[in-house]
């Protein structure tokens, strides 16, 4: 759906499924494959978020032949950056993925509640800002890894990896990222890191 307050189809957004991690508090399970409701959560998050982009990505660094049925797999730059270099890797490689496209929309495997809108929200307020990244924040707490990024910024993300850092708040910061208010819907940017999780996620979505 297009959003006229930015200007953009979906075919000018790609999305990014962030699914390249450890899943250390899930067991070291996949996370994306850990399974929600009978499918494996890049499942709820990739229909949630394929409406809103024209491509849809997956970063993943293992099972890829699975994460392709949802989208093109990418995986992180071993050779420059060593392996499990955690989410600011997956989205270089999703950046790069998306040069073509005006904005990269990313989110985690482990977020299937997302707002139909996200995409749009975010990018309409990084525009008014005249920002070239917003975050979402819900209820006081931040969820940077939810996310609309201009490909343009991938050589200064490039250059922040190379010195070392890692922390994806402080890369928003210095790449001037605002932020962007979903206190409207709290609940959707819940995140299941551990089996207990994944079952309260059950008991959720069941109500």
């Amino acid at each position: 759906m297009a959003d006229p307050a930015s200007g953009l189809t979906p075919q000018r957004i790609a999305g990014l499924i962030l699914a390249g991690g450890q899943g250390s508090r899930m067991d070291g399970r996949d996370k994306g494959l850990a399974v929600l409701r009978g499918e494996p959560l890049v499942a709820h998050v990739a229909q949630r978020l394929a409406p809103q982009v024209g491509t849809l990505i997956i970063s993943a660094n293992r099972n890829a032949e699975v994460y392709a049925r949802y989208g093109r797999v990418v995986a992180d730059d071993t050779d420059a950056l060593g392996a499990w270099q955690g989410p600011l890797a997956g989205l270089a490689a999703g950046l790069a993925a998306a040069a073509a496209c005006d904005w990269l929309v990313t989110v985690p495997c482990d977020t299937p509640f997302l707002p139909g809108d996200l995409a749009a929200r975010l990018i309409a307020v990084a525009q008014a800002a005249g920002a070239p990244l917003a975050y979402a924040v819900a209820g006081g707490r931040r969820h940077p890894a939810c996310m609309a990024v201009r490909p343009a910024l991938l050589p200064a993300l490039r250059d922040y990896l190379a010195s070392g850092e890692r922390k994806v708040g402080l890369w928003q910061s210095q790449a001037g990222g605002v932020a962007a208010a979903f206190d409207d819907a709290p609940d959707a940017f819940m995140n299941l890191n551990t089996p207990d999780d994944l079952a309260a996620a059950e008991r959720y979505a069941s109500q």
